[in-house]
């Protein structure tokens, strides 16, 4: 994400909930570095059990200053529906 992102936030949290589609929420740890502000700690898992391929659009949508409501559109430009049941108990919360 661009460093401009931080520009709505007073102080850019160290982690953010992704929160799905349909209603449930993944905890990913942020950081900066080299003038950006990353997905890290937690992003590969929720990339892996949510499918995300190359080619597919991801979108984020700020809802608090910590939440992120997340859109992925598969390569046809179809909204994917995730399906809670594949969310890892390490890392998935229903909050």
């Amino acid at each position: 994400m661009p460093l401009d992102f931080t520009k709505h936030f007073i102080v850019v949290p160290t982690e953010f909930k992704l929160r799905n589609n349909i209603g449930f929420s993944w905890r990913v740890m942020v950081k900066l570095t080299n003038g950006k502000v990353t997905l890290d700690q937690g992003w590969a898992t929720y990339a892996a059990v949510h499918q995300i391929k190359i080619g597919y659009m991801v979108m984020f949508k700020l809802l608090t200053p910590d939440t992120l409501k997340v859109i992925i559109f598969d390569d046809d430009g179809i909204e994917v529906v995730n399906k809670c049941g594949k969310h890892d108990e390490a890392f998935a919360s229903n909050d």
